[in-house]
């Protein structure tokens, strides 16, 4: 069978223009060869979920300013410790976010994904 002829086949009743466009980039196989691996769609997802808390949304604005203390970042977000700590694991595994030991304190900061996330300065 034909390409043409096969991709028809696959894409029967659908509108003029998203047949045409479905066939040239080679059907329904094509589209799905074009989609991002499992592996980037969980990264997504994991940033996606990180921005979508308020408290996580701040500590980003923080940071965007300067990297902080734990101290500086609980005394803004006034939360318990363990709450603090949640959320800037969350905000570690999605890549947003890195922290670095200085004696003893972790100095916190953006990395370049969480640069590019972080709330815009007003």
């Amino acid at each position: 069978m034909e390409e043409n002829e096969r991709c028809r086949e696959e894409c029967m009743a659908l509108p003029e223009q998203i047949e045409a466009s479905l066939c040239r980039c080679g059907g329904i196989d094509g589209l799905v060869e074009r989609l991002p691996t499992e592996a980037a769609i969980a990264a997504a997802c994991a940033v996606h979920r990180a921005l979508a808390d308020p408290f996580r949304q701040k500590i980003l604005a923080m940071l965007a300013v300067q990297p902080l203390c734990v101290c500086v970042i609980k005394a803004v977000l006034e939360i318990a410790d363990s709450k603090l700590s949640y959320h800037l694991s969350v905000l570690k595994k999605a890549g947003l976010i890195q922290g670095e030991q200085q004696g003893n304190w972790i100095i916190y900061r953006l990395t370049d994904e969480g640069e590019r996330w972080a709330p815009p300065r007003t």
